[in-house]
């Protein structure tokens, strides 16, 4: 370090590696607006997707995957305060337009006491495996803004809704934002990714008939004999199971019992939260009527089990349409079921 001259922290230097590459610079820019939804249509060179798996490997080396706080080996999360979460919805039919969220919940209370949501535009194509490299730009700004105006809300962890170290390369969205935010991250998928030998076929099927009750759970074991993630059953209502895998600073098990006790449906609330708030802000940018919200009475959260570790009582997700509906309804319509795997 030359003398007087501060070294960027990890957060800094992390937050300098990600724009560089979201920004494209090592491969040729087209002119901005117009150029950027047909760049956002086009398959990456292959010097880019070269350049993407680098970085990934070299921030993979970065990754925790054990417990860093005090809160998460309570049983009861004695000291969690704040739980965060990330979403990024689309506009229906359009893949560059898109509304990125960050929600901060209050805990156990699980009411949100923060939100910020953007428009954006996607400039990275999808990829199966880079889903970072087209969503973390927008993600890390907005815990960036948060850090800087309010930092008293700053999140104790972040839900992602996608993989952590349940990947192609062992090096999901959810790690990739951890890192480089620096904050303990879960990876929170709807759909196994079928990696490392991975499959959804009938002994899987017949693993998830098998999960009863809300906290049942089971090992994802690839074939290199490592345990990616656990299969969660996060509600009692609800037979379709979470994917839960480590993104960063967070142990497997205490992933698992984090999320379930933030369902109040199948999808955690801090990440059911940020969805319904991206599709609120997109419905408001495009002046959409607000479609009816259903009565239905509010349901509290589930109390989570003390001494219970979630696991005893047993990426590669493609853009998706979302269309706008209500910000707090506390059960969701059949029209938002039909977009959203809540319960």
């Amino acid at each position: 370090m030359r003398p007087g001259k501060a070294q960027a922290s990890p957060w800094q230097r992390g937050r300098m590696a990600l724009a560089l590459l979201a920004s494209g610079s090592d491969v040729q820019k087209g002119a901005r607006d117009e150029t950027m939804a047909q760049e956002a249509a086009e398959w990456p060179p292959e010097e880019t997707l070269s350049l993407w798996k680098r970085e990934q490997a070299r921030l993979k080396a970065r990754v925790v995957d054990r417990d860093t706080e005090a809160w998460q080996r309570d049983l009861a999360f004695s000291g969690l305060r704040r739980v965060g979460g990330v979403d990024v919805s689309f506009v229906k039919g359009d893949s560059v337009r898109a509304c990125a969220s960050l929600v901060v919940l209050s805990y156990p209370e699980l009411e949100v006491v923060y939100e910020e949501s953007r428009m954006v535009s996607l400039t990275a194509p999808y990829v199966s495996g880079f889903l970072a490299f087209r969503e973390v730009p927008f993600l890390l700004e907005l815990v960036q803004q948060l850090r800087e105006k309010e930092p008293g809300l700053m999140p104790q962890v972040l839900l992602v809704d996608g993989n952590g170290v349940l990947h192609h390369r062992g090096f999901g969205v959810a790690c990739h934002l951890g890192v480089l935010t620096d904050l303990p991250c879960v990876g929170v998928a709807k759909k196994l990714l079928q990696v490392d030998g991975l499959e959804n076929n009938a002994l899987h099927k017949e693993k998830i008939r098998l999960l009863q009750t809300r906290g049942d759970s089971f090992p994802l074991l690839g074939d290199s004999g490592t345990v990616l993630g656990m299969a969660l059953r996060s509600h009692d209502r609800s037979t379709r199971p979470l994917y839960i895998s480590v993104g960063h600073k967070m142990s497997l098990e205490a992933a698992v019992r984090l999320t379930c006790c933030c369902c109040r449906f199948r999808i955690p609330e801090p990440v059911r939260q940020a969805d319904i708030c991206s599709r609120e802000h997109i419905r408001k940018s495009l002046g959409l009527p607000r479609p009816p919200t259903p009565r239905s009475p509010t349901q509290r959260p589930v109390a989570c089990p003390r001494g219970d570790s979630g696991e005893s009582s047993g990426e590669g997700r493609p853009p998706q349409d979302h269309s706008p509906g209500p910000r707090t309804a506390p059960r969701p319509s059949s029209q938002e079921q039909e977009g959203k795997d809540w319960q």
